[in-house]
Formats: structure tokens, sequence, C-alpha cells
């Protein structure tokens, strides 16, 4: 097929700053409506260093795209560039990403990724500009309002509603893969290993001998330095430790058997630590361990967490009492704080903006409170919208925020160097550096893009041992609904994190003893490396989050229900997850797959070959490029005599 001169040729004459968009949207409107060129769709995704698996996504619906008449072009970002382009300032076509949650989810979790209150507004919550309001929204709403089967009927509506629409194709649910050794740390959970409740839960290897007791390795820290037992002596050569560790002593050192090190090839922990920030936030581990939320969820267990204990108050309401512990600057937390953080992250603004500018990333989840209110120190209630349990303990999972730092980040963004195409807050867009939490774990220092330093919070009340705790008593224990594994806890006394250039260079560090485990998902082309390291093992688990592609339904084609079925119909789910994946990955029609409970039978793939939903258009691995064609053209699209998509008349 001889190919049209490409979009930018054609616009040659319209002007550069036309071209700088790089988007079907913007220059279509320049160039004018009459026109008649092939149809250009860009496809965001991060390069194959940081995401390997999304890239070969890209790459198999731009071939097919191709194929059938679209020229289609890969444009490659790093995650912060990518989240800000699509999340922040709307600018794209297509995507490939992953949305992620740290367990298998609350169908809830699609209410502030699809409903149409959060069409306008930046970060996750839709980003693909998406509205239905007399069908998805009604279902998001009822779905948080009803109990038992009828919920489970909404959620199954909400489902084929969402398939049928396509703001976005689900691709596949990936298996975690993490490499780790245990010679030092015990406790790897096969489940989520670099979760909270999965780093919280290690154990010292070395704890039966008795080497190194807690009590000894709190000394020292409450005043923000490092304790004795963090410091090396010098004369520790040959232990594994990464000799060119930027965090090192002056002899190369990196620390002792104290110290988790851990490996990853996303160098946005060692810049950012805003838990609120739209573009860094992955499943939020590492800031959730900085800053405390109300509760914890732990495979399936609702922990009481900041929240030391809650009552029911009439029909919508719950008064929560707060356990002692200070911010780590050490200004006491007090209720004011968390009715603040409720308010803030409805709106970041706090009144000063012309309409409320809320968090990107926790926005459904705070919609579920009407109000919060301090009632005294220690004491707030919250106010629901008459939500059920589910939706209401995920609005308890936000990350509550020091009032007296967080209230000077209400203005709007002036960032040199960065461009903002929607209105923003400073709080929205900050590093955070230097933060201030009140979790189990504190900042100590980084070198951006190469390692960040962590350490252990002797006033987190975690972290305070049994006998420190008092009376075994629920009525007097202030750890009170705490588990005993997270007893006492983190089990280390620093936390290392160093970026690595690749998968294979972050195996071959926990191989050879420079690490304990890798932090960022591996992709599949690393677990043979994985094999060879007599000291490592892969862990696996499941995880809530999918790839998937991500239409901009702002944009005409892509505005286009019909259209983008189609474009589902292009996805070889099955070929890409024995290809791209390796087989390390489950293809899936729903959003909420990896809870299979919540997926009606009719869009379960239950092993087969064929998408439930939107098959796609030939046999695996081979694409029916007439069949495509045609149901182009039966959703009202033309082609020109060369099988050019024309993007005229859309």
């Amino acid at each position: 097929m001889t190919r049209q001169a490409s979009r930018r040729g054609v616009l040659a004459g319209v002007g550069i700053a036309a071209l700088s968009a790089g988007c079907l949207g913007r220059t279509r409107n320049i160039a004018g409506r009459g026109r008649s060129s092939q149809l250009t769709l860009e496809i965001n995704a991060p390069p194959a260093d940081r995401d390997p698996n999304a890239i070969r996504i890209a790459r198999h619906l731009a071939e097919n795209l191709e194929a059938v008449g679209i020229e289609a072009r890969i444009n490659t970002l790093g995650h912060t560039d990518l989240r800000r382009k699509v999340l922040i300032n709307h600018n794209f076509d297509v995507y490939v990403g992953q949305f992620r949650e740290a367990e298998p989810f609350d169908p809830d979790a699609m209410y502030g990724f699809t409903h149409s209150q959060f069409v306008a507004e930046s970060g996750w919550q839709n980003p693909f500009g998406f509205a239905d309001i007399n069908g998805v929204d009604e279902r998001l709403a009822s779905q948080r309002r009803l109990d038992g089967t009828e919920r489970r009927e909404a959620v199954a509506e909400l489902q084929r509603d969402l398939g049928d629409l396509q703001p976005f194709t689900v691709v596949a649910f990936p298996d975690p893969l993490t490499a780790v050794r245990e010679d030092r740390f015990e406790n790897w959970t096969n489940r989520q290993p670099l979760s909270v409740g999965g780093l919280l839960g290690l154990e010292r290897a070395d704890a039966a001998a008795g080497a190194g007791s807690e009590t000894e390795s709190e000394e020292g820290t409450a005043d923000g330095n490092e304790s004795d037992g963090n410091e090396s002596d010098g004369n520790e050569t040959d232990d594994g430790l990464i000799d060119d560790n930027p965090l090192a002593d002056d002899d190369g050192e990196a620390g002792d058997a104290a110290t988790l090190r851990l490996v990853t090839t996303d160098e946005r922990i060692t810049q950012n630590w805003n838990p609120i920030a739209a573009e860094y936030r992955r499943y939020g581990t590492f800031t959730s361990l900085l800053y405390d939320r109300l509760v914890l969820v732990d495979d399936g267990e609702v922990i009481p967490w900041l929240a030391a204990d809650w009552e029911p108050v009439g029909d919508a309401g719950v008064e929560i009492s707060l356990r002692e512990t200070d911010w780590h600057d050490g200004e006491p937390v007090t209720a004011a704080d968390v009715e603040f953080t409720y308010e803030f992250l409805q709106d970041t603004s706090m009144g000063t903006a012309e309409s409320a500018i809320p968090t990107p990333t926790f926005r459904g989840r705070v919609s579920a409170v009407e109000s919060a209110t301090a009632i005294d120190e220690a004491t707030v209630r919250l106010t629901f919208d008459g939500v059920n349990e589910p939706v209401g303990v995920r609005a308890l999972q936000v990350p509550i925020l020091p009032k007296h730092v967080w209230e000077e980040r209400t203005g709007m963004a002036t960032i040199a160097g960065l461009e903002f195409d929607a209105e923003t807050t400073e709080a929205v867009v900050t590093n955070n550096e230097d933060p201030v939490g009140s979790g189990p774990l504190r900042f100590v220092e980084a070198a951006p893009e190469e390692s960040v330093a962590f350490e252990r919070n002797a006033g987190h009340f975690v972290v305070r041992t049994a006998e420190e705790s008092g009376s075994d008593s629920d009525a007097s224990d202030p750890l009170a609904g705490v588990p005993e594994r997270f007893r006492g806890k983190p089990a280390f006394d620093r936390l290392e994190i160093e970026v690595m250039g690749s998968d294979v260079a972050a195996v071959q560090a926990v191989g050879d003893g420079r690490a304990d485990a890798t932090v960022s998902n591996l992709g599949p082309d690393s677990v043979p490396r994985i094999g060879r390291e007599a000291d490592a093992r892969l862990v696996t688990g499941q995880s809530g989050g999918f790839y998937h592609v991500g239409y901009n339904t702002r944009r005409a084609p892509l505005s286009n229900p019909r259209f983008r079925t189609v474009l589902a119909s292009l996805i070889d789910k099955r070929t890409l997850v024995d290809t791209a994946f390796d087989g390390y990955a489950d293809p899936a029609a729903s959003p909420l797959a990896a809870t299979p409970e919540w997926v009606p039978t009719d869009l379960l793939w239950e092993g087969g070959e064929t998408d439930p939903l939107h098959p796609f258009v030939g046999e695996p691995g081979s694409l029916d490029v007439e069949t495509a064609r045609d149901r182009l053209r039966e959703a009202g699209y033309r082609f020109d005599e060369d099988g050019r998509l024309l993007a005229s008349g859309t």
C-alpha cells in the first residue's frame, strides 16, 4: 500500500506552532474542516526501558492501525511527562498506561476513573473526557448506595456500559514480577511483596540469632539523625553492599544488616514525594509509608491505623478517635489535620480559585465524604454521602496531610519550565521536597534520579514494641487493632532505593547481593535471569492494575464510540499476553477482572482465545484487514483509492 505524505508534510504550511501540538484535534482544526487528509493518531507510551509492556502494546496497535489505513505515530515519554500530558493537560489522542491499585480493587475504583463529574478535572479521574450521564454516571452513583445482589447487578451493568462505550480498552492484568533474596530479610509475601503490608511484615533473617535489638536501633532517630545501627564501621568489604551508591559513606559502604536495599528502574521516587500528584503516582507504597491513612487494608483486612477506633453517629456519620502520634517535624497530629485533609483534597485552592481544584488522585474517594469536622484535638467526625460500607472504607484510605505545611500550597502553580494547560495549584505539582508526614518511615536524603534513603520513625505508634504499649487489653492498648505482624516494625532501620538502568541490571544487583529486592514490576525478559541467580527467587502475585489503551473522547473521531469499538477489535490481547508479556498476564475485557466475583459471566474471559466483548478481527496473530475496514465503513468512515482512512467528514 502506498502511503500518503505524513500529516506533518501535508500541513507544513500551517506554521510550527500548530505542528508542535502533535495531536489530532489541534492540527485538524487549523487545517480546515473541509480538507481531506489521512487520519493520524498519536499513541503516547513510556519508553521500553521504563515499561516494556506498554511500548509493546503501543507498537502492536500502531501496526494494526497502519494496516487498516490509519497513520499511527508512537510518541515515547517518561512517566512524568506522559502523565502530565494525559492527566493534567489532556493533550493526547491515545495513550497506553496501567491503572494501578495495590490490591484487586472494589468496583468503586471506577467512580473516579469514569464519572463525568471528573471530566474537566486534572488527574486520574476520567482522563478520557468521557461522559455518559444517563448510563455510566447513574450506575456509578447507584453502586455506591446499594448492597448485596442489587449492588452486584448495578456493577454488572456498569461493566457492560463501559464495554459498549469503550472510553478505554482493557488489555491485560499483568502478574507482578519481583526478584527477592532472603538471606537478610524474610517473609516476602507472594501477594504484594512491595506493598505497605508486605514491607512492614518483613522479618530480619538474623532475628532468631539475636543480632540487633529493635530498641537499640530506635535510639537516636527521634531528632532525625541516623541511628548507630545504620552506620558502617568501614570493615564490611564483602557483604554485597552497593559500592557506587551515592548515599554510601566516605568509605563506600551503603549500610549494615539493618538496611533494606531496593533497586528500581523508576527514578520518580528519588525526586518527588508528593502523595497527591497525578504524574508521579503508582501504587503509592512509599508515600503511604511516609503519610499515614486512617485505615490500612492488607489482604482484605481493614486495620485501624491512624484511626484508633470509630463508632457510628446518626445515619451517615462516623466519629473517629485518633492515635497519639507526631508529624516528622515534631508537631502533634490532630483532628484539625484530618478535617483540613478532606477539605483540601476536594479543593486544593481552599476556595481561592474561581472553581474547585481537587486532588488528582483521591478525588473519587473524598467525594463520598460530605463533611469532616474536628470535635476535639483527637476526635474527628466524618459525614458520608449515603454510601455503602466498602465505599466508606475506601474514603478512609487517603493520606492525612499536616495542615501547617499544605495550607501554604493553595496558590496557582507557577513552576519555572513547566507548562500547564489547565488551572492547577502548587499542591498538585510540587515535588514536596523534605516531606513531613506521620508514617513509620521518614525521609532522610536523596540524589535525584540516582537514589533515596528513608529511616525508621521511632516515634510512630506502630514502631513501639508490645512492652512499650502497656497492657494487653484493647481498652488501654494504644496499638489496639494493629496486627501482631506489624507491631514493632519495620524490621529495618533504614530503607535505601537505588535507580538502575534496566530490569536486567536490577535483577543482577539482587543476585549479586547488592540489593534485597526489586521495586518496579519486572518485564518478562528478566525472568530467565532470576532463574540463573542462585540467591534470588521470583515472587509473583495478583495485581488489580490493568494495562489499557485510553482514548481522548474530547476529539473526533475518538469521540465516536463506534470508532472506539473498532479500535478495540484491532487489539489482539491473547497474542499480546503470549508475546509481549511472555504469558505473565491474563487478557481481560473488564476492568474488574482481577476480582472475578464482580464480573458477569458474559464478560469473563475464562481462558478462551476470544475476547467476550470485542473479539479481535482475525485469527490470533493475524489481522483480517478487510473485515476491519468494512467495520469502519459501517461506522460511517471513508477510505481513499489507496486505502487510507480519511480524517475529513468524521
